[in-house]
This record gives C-alpha cells, structure tokens and sequence, in this order.
C-alpha cells in the first residue's frame, strides 16, 4: 500500500497546494487545525511534522518527514532552511528521543490498523519522555451516522478514540481530544461557509466532539 501512497503524492504534489487548500473548504479546515496547533504553543525547534507534505504546517516545526520526494521539493521551496528528510511514519530516520513534539495530519486516514500500531511505535520511540504526539483521523461515530464508503485506500481508516487508546494503553496517556469540521461544509454555500466556523469550533469541543469529520489526539509518551 505504500507505493501505491507515494506514487499517488508523487503524481499529485505540484498541485496539492491548489486542489486541497485554495478553496473555502480547505481554508475551513486549515483554519481549525492552524488554531488548535497554536494553542499547544509548541518549541518548533524540538518539533518533527510526521507526513509533512508541501510544508502547510511547517512553521510549527523545525524537521519534516514524508514519503514522497515530490512533496519534499515542494515544502523545501517554502522552509530551505529546514531539516526534511524522506521517510515514513514507521520509519523516521532519526534517533531515540529526538524528539520533543510530533504531529501528523491527514496520514493516519490512509493506515489500517496494523500500520497505525506501527506509527505509534516508531513516534514513541523517537520522543523524549513525556513528548507529545498529535494527530488526527477520520471519526469512526460519524463515518457510521453518515454511511460513508471508502472506494479504495485513500482516507479509507475510520477509528474510534477508544480504538487508539487501546493501542497506545502501554506507551502513552491521552491528554486532549478535539473534532475538526462537524458541519458537512461542502454542502453550504461558499459564501457563508466562513460564518460557521466559530459554532463548528463550539460543537468540534463539546461532547458532540465524536460525531466531528476527523478527531484530533494529542498523547504524552509515558
């Protein structure tokens, strides 16, 4: 499955910025994800971007990683002056507690579980002690309610929190939890997308968290 991942961002990396990001829907997610990143104030010095892509998070780290040497191209345009290196989740070439902060966003979505078990591995074992690992992942509770489907392998791994904290129960405490777009935006006009952002940001923190599109976790290694 992973060749099948690398060559479909190798393929797609020239336009990513353009296709994912530069439309109202994207900057809705964007926006979400940029703001709870800030709140975490993190030392981008001692901070790794697990699947970093073309560098839309990069100023919140100072080391990236991604499987597709495309990609990198791109986000080395943006960050020269930051340390990218080819790699995957389960393979991150640096050493044991490296580490102070990792985070990863719209990977996960693309792992089974065997794959995901790996991720959590290899990002314990390249933190320091009480590091933090955050990422996110496609709601299991709201892909039921909303009988979604995947086609093939792309954004095809639907979890629950209770699934990841089984898998991490040895290694990790789970500290945060939040959802990211709980409103289906796609389907409200793109003029008044931007003007539900602060009640998609309210119900993304309450107890509806669950039912959000992707769910964000952020674990500190025991």
């Amino acid at each position: 499955m992973q060749n099948a991942i690398t060559d479909y961002y190798q393929e797609l990396a020239p336009n990513y910025d353009e296709n994912r990001f530069n439309n109202t829907y994207g900057l809705f997610i964007d926006k979400q994800e940029r703001s709870f990143l800030e709140s975490l104030y993190l030392d981008s010095s001692k901070t790794v971007d697990l699947g970093c892509g073309t560098g839309r998070f990069l100023n919140f780290a100072g080391y990236g990683i991604d499987i597709s040497s495309n990609m990198i191209a791109q986000s080395k345009q943006k960050y020269p002056e930051k340390n990218i290196q080819l790699g995957s989740l389960s393979q991150v070439p640096f050493e044991n507690q490296f580490f102070q902060n990792a985070f990863c966003f719209h990977v996960i979505m693309h792992l089974d579980k065997k794959e995901t078990a790996a991720f959590l591995n290899e990002a314990h074992r390249i933190l320091e002690k009480n590091g933090k690992l955050i990422f996110d992942f496609p709601s299991e509770k709201r892909r039921k309610l909303t009988a979604h489907k995947s086609e093939n392998w792309h954004a095809a791994n639907e979890l629950s929190v209770n699934e990841i904290v089984a898998l991490a129960k040895d290694n990790w405490n789970l500290k945060k939890q939040r959802g990211i777009l709980f409103f289906p935006i796609h389907r409200i006009p793109k003029k008044l997308r931007k003007l539900f952002i602060p009640i998609d940001n309210l119900l993304c923190r309450s107890f509806l968290k669950h039912y959000a599109s992707y769910i964000i976790l952020v674990l500190e290694k025991k």
